[in-house]
């Protein structure tokens, strides 16, 4: 069994180092705050506390065979993501590639929002990035230090490239079943499924030095999603607006660019790898969202 360091063991983390354990690994998971490392060991597995911004931090954190590199900047500025996704990265590279046991993987967790906008078309590992914005293109810099930079340490790097995440805590029922939802794709995958596809990758020894795209079966038209959701909910579908009536509004140049991206994300390779989606579209994955929903109606 290996040993897997989650750095930055978050919303997916917590998940990955739940479902990595119970198939018989030894897993730390790694977070700044008192409450994060108290999250990671409710989880049922060990934790460590360490800042990823600080370099001494980083020389304390345990040797590994696989470092899963899932750390967030929390929603903030593209400055602040390039001192996570960039520079704790490659601080993190250095630091472990210099060790003398040197861990055999590292995956760092992408987001599909490097593709930038495709008018609705398809996108696939082999589609060429194209971000839109500083945060974006921080991102696209730490794919290219996960899958080149390790290589002059002799560890073999990887991208899963989520698409939107959704699950326990990020169902966010209100914004479809009230509205208005603007047109538009939704590329998404469960919890569970965006932390399996990486567990997978780690146990099955697959897709070493290069990128797998990590989104479920079917992209979804939003109005159609929202209009499904209110029918499981019985409640009225929602109001409708259009992209230009969207941008009608007064809104920041950043929301402007992501509600003119489109594209639709393909899970072909993964498909093709052999992953099993727990839940393959939007209706499996929204079961328990729905029921809880029905209950707080009835109470």
């Amino acid at each position: 069994m290996a040993r897997a360091v989650i750095l930055g063991c978050g919303y997916i983390g917590i998940e990955l180092g739940r479902q990595l354990t119970d198939a018989g690994h030894d897993v730390v998971g790694v977070r700044r705050s008192d409450e994060g490392c108290e999250a990671i060991e409710a989880a049922g597995f060990s934790a460590h506390q360490a800042d990823l911004t600080d370099s001494e931090d980083i020389e304390s954190l345990p040797d590994a065979e696989w470092l899963v590199f899932a750390a967030s900047s929390g929603g903030r500025n593209a400055e602040a993501a390039k001192q996570i996704y960039v520079d704790a990265l490659w601080d993190v590279v250095d630091n472990y590639g210099q060790r003398a046991d040197v861990p055999d993987r590292l995956i760092y967790t992408s987001s599909t929002g490097v593709y930038g906008d495709h008018d609705g078309g398809w996108v696939d590992e082999t589609t060429p990035l194209e971000p839109t914005t500083e945060k974006t293109a921080v991102l696209a810099e730490a794919e290219r230090i996960a899958l080149e930079e390790t290589a002059e340490y002799g560890i073999d790097g990887a991208v899963a490239r989520f698409s939107g995440l959704y699950g326990p805590g990020r169902y966010r029922l209100s914004r479809y079943l009230e509205g208005p939802v603007t047109a538009g794709y939704l590329n998404m995958v469960h919890r569970a499924d965006a932390a399996g596809a990486v567990a997978y990758l780690l146990t099955e020894d697959i897709a070493r030095d290069q990128v797998v795209l990590v989104s479920d079966d079917e992209p979804a038209d939003k109005w159609e999603f929202a209009d499904w959701l209110a029918d499981q909910c019985e409640v009225s579908e929602p109001p409708k607006q259009t992209k230009a009536e969207r941008l009608d509004a007064d809104l920041s140049a950043a929301a402007r660019r992501r509600i003119r991206t489109s594209k639709r994300c393909s899970n072909e390779l993964l498909r093709d790898l052999g992953y099993e989606f727990a839940y393959p579209t939007y209706r499996e994955g929204y079961r328990d969202a729905i029921a809880a929903y029905a209950r707080s109606s009835e109470a």
